[in-house]
């Protein structure tokens, strides 16, 4: 007869696996909870289904209709519309436009605040440390970078990586929202409080948007530490592990 595994057994098993987990975290796990599974409770519904979402946002963007770009059928007409932009004071500072990358129909897209030095560069979002350590973030809860889409809310980098002002991003933010209608995100992941306060247009801390799935346009949204403020702050690194690991519940019940 078979024996049954101990509540013992059981607990050390379950711990392996959470190690195991962490562990395609690389640096981005100090700190790994024992006997915490990665699959817990169910999480809510993602939100309504896409043809919602893109209603709604069709209805943000018709106050740009005479815009050039607003017509954009794909990704690569509208960076080919918009890569030259002069609407605020960063396009004079600027070394390169900072558009997006990754799949344009991904299901998860992930939106940061503004591009760094590196991605000032290279043209492209999260390519220095930051963007090093999201690729880790990913990895941990099974997503490939090529899988997701990634984006900022402004295109152009501030001066010193200071934080975006409200007119830059008054500029920048519709040709966000045209990046979001056309891939068609279910989930948006959104790093750091700058980020989810200005896609969600709310005055809170990132203590108190974490751990709660807001909506953009029917669009479910999780708001996360970013990953440049992890490498500051090692000890976040739990809390963060924990908001992926709820993204990734809710893109298993999409």
């Amino acid at each position: 007869m078979s024996k049954t595994p101990s509540e013992h057994d059981l607990a050390a098993e379950l711990e392996r696996f959470v190690k195991e987990q962490a562990a395609r975290f690389g640096d981005v796990i100090s700190y790994v909870p024992a006997k915490a599974p990665v699959s817990e409770a169910p999480a809510a519904a993602a939100g309504p289904q896409p043809s919602i979402a893109i209603g709604l946002l069709e209805e943000k963007l018709q106050v740009h209709r005479n815009e050039p770009w607003y017509t954009a059928k794909t990704l690569e007409e509208l960076e080919s519309k918009i890569n030259q932009c002069q609407k605020c004071r960063l396009g004079e500072t600027r070394t390169k436009f900072v558009f997006g990358v990754g799949n344009p129909n991904a299901k998860v897209m992930v939106i940061g605040e503004a591009p760094g030095a590196d991605e000032d560069k290279q043209g492209e979002p999260f390519v220095g440390r930051a963007g090093q350590l999201l690729n880790k973030m990913l990895a941990a809860v099974e997503f490939k970078r090529e899988e997701v889409y990634i984006a900022n809310i402004l295109k152009s980098r501030p001066p010193n990586n200071r934080d975006p002002k409200p007119d830059e991003v008054e500029a920048c933010e519709p040709y966000l929202w045209k990046q979001i209608s056309i891939v068609k995100p279910k989930i948006i992941l959104c790093l750091g409080r700058i980020a989810g306060t200005n896609l969600l247009k709310m005055n809170e801390s990132l203590g108190r948007m974490r751990g709660q799935v807001f909506d953009f346009c029917g669009i479910s949204v999780i708001v996360t530490y970013h990953p440049a403020a992890l490498l500051r702050n090692p000890d976040w690194k739990h809390g963060a592990w924990e908001d992926l690991k709820k993204m990734r519940r809710m893109y298993e019940e999409l």
